[in-house]
């Protein structure tokens, strides 16, 4: 075997891309995004974020009115990549974000999870992470062999759930875009297959009800679960780095 080629890959086969499915799990339910069944509930949650924070790091948005958003939704839900999801919570039974697999390369066996967007209601719930748990979930057990995370560097709260949820950091690409007339640098996030089985038991750990105490407070940290299956901590996180551009990237908005 030439070794300075790299490894051979044995015994894959190409993946399936994803489809219109639903995936269901214990706290979030991923259906399909369409306008009349997810608009006005998804526009009346992104209300709930008064000064409109959710958008800062998306090339879209903030929407004025319903109608405005409707209308992204509507050309979002044709789009078979980006392939847009709305989050249920179903505790609550309401749509409150979306995400979407995108820059899907089933020949290659990457996909990638992007245009993450959580209303208030449902950030820092169990439906949240349940939710990036499924996407995850169904991408390594489809076939694919590499899960990307890809944002804007300055967005500090999205490199910390990249890190939080198991994806190792894998640099920058600096002037990667513009985005809303302003530079903006790529912070790069992935997991590959061969780490999926213990970050799937993270998961489920995590997710399990014993997990939460009577007043639902959780027992394990997450990250604390997921820190050491990572192959590259980001030094922002890890507070190798703290450049002064960075500070200020602290938004609710996730990607």
């Amino acid at each position: 075997m030439n070794t300075v080629l790299g490894p051979i890959v044995c015994n894959w086969r190409e993946p399936e891309r994803p489809g219109r499915f639903e995936l269901e799990g214990a706290y979030a339910r991923l259906e399909p995004l369409d306008s009349d069944r997810h608009c006005r509930e998804l526009f009346s949650a992104y209300q709930e974020d008064r000064e409109g924070r959710v958008w800062d790091y998306l090339p879209y948005g903030p929407f004025d009115s319903l109608a405005r958003y409707t209308s992204w939704v509507d050309e979002a839900a044709l789009s078979n990549d980006p392939l847009f999801f709305a989050i249920r919570d179903k505790s609550s039974r309401r749509a409150g974000g979306v995400a979407s697999y995108l820059r899907v390369k089933p020949a290659q066996g990457s996909i990638e999870v992007g245009h993450i967007n959580l209303a208030p209601p449902l950030q820092q719930t169990r439906a949240a992470t349940d939710a990036m748990y499924l996407m995850m979930k169904w991408a390594f057990t489809a076939g694919y062999r590499r899960y990307e995370w890809k944002c804007n560097a300055l967005n500090v709260r999205s490199r910390r759930a990249a890190e939080r949820l198991g994806l190792s950091y894998e640099g920058v690409f600096r002037q990667a875009t513009i985005s809303k007339g302003r530079n903006r640098d790529t912070a790069w996030f992935a997991a590959i297959d061969g780490e999926w089985p213990a970050l799937e038991r993270a998961f489920e750990n995590w997710l399990s009800q014993e997990n939460f105490d009577g007043n639902g407070r959780q027992r394990r940290r997450l990250a604390a679960m997921t820190l050491p299956i990572l192959a590259t901590r980001d030094p922002i996180l890890s507070g190798q780095s703290d450049p002064e551009n960075v500070r200020h990237g602290e938004s609710p908005a996730a990607r």
